[in-house]
């Protein structure tokens, strides 16, 4: 059931009240009226009603004085007379949520009024999620509240307990690395190592060692004997990420080791036990690898136990307000601000295609946050950040001086959207204060 709005319009004029009440009605709200600036004030300051609609130029208490002793979560509109721009200003610089001009047009009236609530009503439902996060809605790190988000929590406490081998697919930036690592502190392993290595980040020569480690002299380069990953998560846990890029002729021996738990460092002649719990990953389509003859079929089946699939991003879109919310908390830990975000801005995410999930909507509100005006975060906000990127992008491309002249390029271009603002330039360019001075003074940009 839709909630009832508790609606004030104030005006020491009986007969402005009364239209604003009127206009109010015929859009479905219920409205008070009050006359006495001085009753409007002790009723407010109660903080009893969702918006307030007043007059600003009032005996005893003006707009002003009201839309200061009103409560943080009261949205205020202010009603300025014809050409009051300074008013206007002023007023929305103490608080107010928008502001219109007498005579007002009665379709702009309603519309802000709808807008208002319209954010009302989206600031008490971030409440509620705030309130149910903490207990319903996170595992871990991992946030959602989606079905499919529910699905992949309920498989973490499924998995958790046992030893079995998971497979965790999904697309880049979904979140698999986290799943694995609450799976991890959720075990009875979680006392032990978690080592995670990424197969495909690792040069083809030197893969095997990395997971099985080699003694000194095994190859060119050995100077030192070194464990292998296996070796380093024994007892705990072992992540295998973008397991699908691991070269053919090693998969038989990673089949070999999950088989009997056995590994042999290169250069040695000696067998090792493991205990390892292994975990992989993928954004590949491993059936379609296995029948393109680049993936083995056994070992497929061998590490896939039990499979995760992660959901992108686009097919959890409900779960964007509570991990809008989640980002926004640690980035105002990590800057000492306190960024929130409105309507309009989380209106404009959700409805965005999200090619790079998570990690593309954590990239996107903390270059937003660095470059924005204010702490809350809304539509223009995201816009103009969008743009910011695209010019730099266009003016990297365009260049052909070496990585100096990209460099002054992109420097300059966040100091001139910032306005100069250096403290921001550095905090957006991962640099301190100190250094982009220097880097000013290099390449002459004052």
């Amino acid at each position: 059931m839709e909630k009832e709005y508790k609606i004030l319009v104030v005006d020491d004029e009986p007969n402005s009240t009364k239209l604003m009440r009127k206009i109010l009605s015929a859009g479905g709200y219920k409205a008070e009226e009050e006359n006495n600036s001085v009753k409007a004030k002790e009723k407010i300051t109660k903080g009893d009603y969702d918006l307030v609609i007043s007059d600003l130029q009032m005996p005893d208490v003006s707009g002003l004085d009201l839309l200061r002793s009103k409560p943080a979560e009261t949205y205020f509109i202010i009603v300025t007379g014809f050409g009051s721009v300074d008013s206007a200003v002023e007023s929305m610089k103490n608080g107010a949520y928008d502001y219109l001009s007498k005579p007002f047009n009665i379709d702009e009236f309603t519309i802000k009024v709808k807008k208002a609530l319209d954010n009302i009503k989206l600031n008490q439902r971030l409440r509620e999620l705030k309130d149910e996060l903490d207990t319903n809605y996170s595992f871990g790190n991992i946030i959602g509240r989606s079905r499919k988000m529910l699905n992949v929590f309920e498989m973490i406490r499924n998995v958790a307990g046992t030893d079995v081998n998971v497979l965790i697919e999904g697309q880049s930036g979904t979140g698999k690395e986290l799943v694995s690592k609450a799976i991890h502190k959720n075990s009875k392993r979680k006392d032990n190592p978690f080592i995670a290595i990424n197969c495909s980040a690792i040069p083809e020569n030197l893969l095997e060692s990395e997971l099985f480690g080699h003694t000194k002299g095994a190859f060119t380069g050995a100077t030192d004997t070194q464990k292998g990953v296996f070796e380093q998560a024994n007892g705990g846990t072992l992540l295998l990420d973008e397991i699908a890029d691991m070269p053919f002729h090693l998969q038989s021996k990673l089949l070999r080791v999950i088989e009997n738990w056995e590994i042999k460092p290169l250069g040695s002649d000696k067998v090792k036990k493991v205990d390892v719990r292994l975990i992989s990953a993928t954004n590949q389509n491993i059936k379609e690898l296995i029948q393109e003859k680049k993936f083995r079929d056994d070992l497929y089946y061998r590490i896939s136990t039990v499979s995760i699939m992660m959901p992108s991003l686009n097919e959890r879109k409900d779960d964007i307000p509570l991990l809008v919310d989640h980002i926004l908390k640690k980035l105002s830990a990590r800057y000492d601000k306190n960024y929130s975000i409105d309507a309009d801005g989380l209106s404009e995410l959700i409805n965005r295609d999200w090619k790079g999930n998570v990690r593309e909507l954590e990239n996107i509100l903390e270059r937003t946050a660095l470059t924005s005006q204010g702490n809350i975060l809304n539509k223009k906000d995201f816009r103009f950040s969008d743009s910011v990127s695209k010019d730099i992008n266009e003016s990297i491309t365009n260049i052909s001086g070496g990585l100096k002249e990209l460099e002054k390029i992109y420097i300059n271009k966040v100091l001139e959207e910032n306005k100069w603002n250096k403290l921001k330039a550095a905090q957006i360019l991962g640099i301190d204060r100190k250094t982009l001075y220097k880097k000013i003074k290099e390449y002459d940009l004052e």
